[in-house]
């Protein structure tokens, strides 16, 4: 009897273990959707880009995201020449994702992951969240996110396979990085093909 319950906890925890694990590089992303800063409903099934960039990041209106948000926003001619979207992630809360991106005049969508599901999805490490007050044009803001969470940035190519992962980004590089990544992969991709 001992044994088939040794046994049976073993499976639950491989089950566990499998039912979580973080997608890997080659692999078909799962289907995924949250709020964006507008409040809407954003779902990855519904997008049709070459290309989608999906960033995460540890809170709006802080020094390193705020750089990595405003070169994202412009590399944006760069990111439409390839068909490439952008998607910034984390656990801020969607009116703290409205003020950060009419603030910034960001050209992209904002996602809103307070619970932390779809940074557990990507195996994005996440930590506590907090409140912070920042001012912004004058008006106290009550920032508030459920999760922080690491900032790893990934590339989903068109047919919903992962295709880049990187767990070590520099804010202020990332989205030059990425875009050298897409550009080489898409020649690649135009060589085959021919």
């Amino acid at each position: 009897m001992k044994k088939i319950a040794y046994l049976s906890a073993i499976v639950s925890v491989l089950f566990l273990f499998t039912a979580f694990a973080p997608i890997e590089k080659g692999g078909k992303v799962p289907d995924f959707s949250a709020l964006d800063e507008n409040g809407e409903n954003w779902k990855l099934s519904d997008q049709r880009a070459d290309y989608l960039v999906v960033y995460f990041y540890p809170a709006a209106f802080t020094g390193g995201c705020t750089k990595q948000a405003c070169s994202y926003r412009d590399y944006e001619t760069q990111y439409s020449k390839l068909n490439a979207e952008v998607i910034g992630v984390s656990g801020d809360e969607v009116e703290n994702l409205g003020a950060f991106k009419a603030h910034h005049n960001l050209n992209f969508t904002l996602l809103s992951d307070t619970d932390g599901k779809i940074a557990e999805v990507f195996g994005v490490p996440t930590r506590e969240g907090n409140t912070i007050e920042k001012e912004v044009e004058g008006i106290t803001l009550q920032l508030t996110r459920g999760v922080t969470t690491s900032r790893w940035t990934y590339v989903i190519d068109g047919n919903g396979k992962l295709i880049y992962k990187d767990s070590d980004v520099t804010a202020t590089t990332d989205p030059e990085t990425v875009l050298k990544f897409i550009t080489t992969h898409n020649e690649r991709k135009s060589c085959v093909s021919k």
